[in-house]
């Protein structure tokens, strides 16, 4: 049976659920829930994570995880080669994994691909967002040498799997390699809904490409509804997570938590009537698949094509295409009240009403059969053993 190593730096705190480390990725949690998963159906899995005071090779899970280096240790500059290129190089070793999955836009798809190359070992790259994919892929990574590696590594890399239709389109037109289209996944409470939904949620990083001001903004015109917004600040933002908090604090209808670890948003999910995402570029967002497991209506800012699993999911207004919150669509003079059905912004109304007629299932794990995962057979079979990886879940609607 073969082993995969999953090499994902931010993931132990989702991992260990440890809710004082406030680091919560979306990428982070995708491959938990498929490093669980495999370690449950008996294939040896290790990770990789940043140095959090954890042991070095503590299981977690039945998953074995090599610890690296801390953010901050050694000398800037020259810590890229020790002990960071030095650390995850041993622990690629270490872990002796036939495969090696990496997951969202970094210079460590450079590394592990040529790791793998050297080794004889297969690689796997998995795109978490549109922008991994886009002409300037990887330009969202600051340094101009972490996006060479990553440009680098998404060449090399023995196979990619894309999370959306668009990605698959994007990645094959802009850097001529196919990618395989593999839905996100998502492990529902077992916990049932009850008592009457109250709260329209926004859950993310707060961060400008997350635009948490459109949300307020959302609020601050329905003064007569309760809205949540769960979200610590992103990376590199400065003051904006301070000037979002500030706003929201003037808003008696708005209820910002901070940071709150998974374990903690989940009741959130289950008080929502609405949720809402105001991001500027999504792949498959990990909060959709929260919502729609609930039968919770989804209003959102991305093009529904982009969305492999939206067009199963998601109430689709806008020509038929797009749902849009952008402040310019609707002047002053257009904005109503909630309980207004002529209120434009009334896509909140819309979702309400359809949404007692619409049912949105997230595939479990008991879903799944072994039939489910030959998309990596041609390409990753070193000892002429099909690898299968478990991870393709689908949201539908069985209404």
């Amino acid at each position: 049976m073969q082993s995969i190593c999953f090499v994902a730096p931010h993931a132990w705190p989702v991992l260990s659920r440890d809710p004082d480390i406030k680091v919560v990725g979306g990428a982070e949690v995708q491959q938990c829930i498929l490093a669980r998963l495999l370690a449950r159906r008996g294939h040896r899995v290790s990770m990789i994570c940043l140095d959090h005071g954890q042991s070095d090779r503590v299981v977690v899970d039945g998953v074995t995880v090599h610890r690296i280096f801390r953010m901050q240790e050694g000398v800037p500059v020259l810590r890229f080669l020790h002990p960071r290129l030095t650390s995850m190089w041993r622990a690629l070793t270490a872990a002796d994994a036939d495969i090696y999955y990496y997951r969202s836009s970094a210079m460590w798809v450079g590394v592990v691909a040529e790791f793998c190359r050297r080794n004889g070992r297969r690689s796997i790259y998995a795109g978490a967002s549109d922008r991994d994919f886009a002409p300037d892929a990887g330009g969202q990574i600051p340094l101009a040498r972490d996006r060479w590696l990553y440009r680098k590594g998404l060449a090399a890399v023995d196979r990619i799997v894309a999370q959306n239709e668009e990605q698959v389109r994007s990645c094959f037109a802009n850097h001529g390699r196919h990618a395989v289209l593999i839905p996100s996944c998502y492990e529902p409470s077992p916990v049932k809904r009850t008592g009457d939904p109250d709260v329209i949620l926004w859950v993310g990083r707060i961060h400008p490409t997350k635009r948490p001001e459109m949300f307020l903004e959302l609020a601050r015109r329905l003064p007569q509804r309760r809205f949540v917004m769960v979200g610590g600040a992103g990376q590199g933002v400065g003051d904006y997570y301070g000037k979002i908090r500030a706003e929201a604090a003037t808003l008696p209808n708005v209820e910002a938590t901070g940071f709150l670890p998974l374990a903690r948003v989940e009741p959130w999910f289950d008080r929502a009537r609405v949720f809402v995402n105001t991001s500027v570029f999504e792949g498959m967002p990990n909060t959709f698949l929260q919502a729609w497991s609930r039968d919770v209506p989804t209003v959102g800012t991305t093009t529904i094509e982009k969305l492999h699993a939206a067009k199963a999911g998601c109430v689709v207004l806008e020509s038929g295409k797009t749902i849009l919150l952008e402040k310019q669509k609707f002047p002053d003079n257009k904005l109503k009240t909630y309980d207004d059905s002529a209120w434009t912004m009334g896509l909140i109304l819309a979702l309400l009403a359809l949404g007692m007629f619409l049912s949105f299932r997230i595939f479990s794990f008991s879903d799944i059969t072994p039939d489910s995962y030959t998309w990596t057979g041609e390409a990753l079979q070193p000892d002429g053993e099909t690898w299968k990886l478990e991870g393709k879940f689908l949201a539908r609607r069985t209404s």
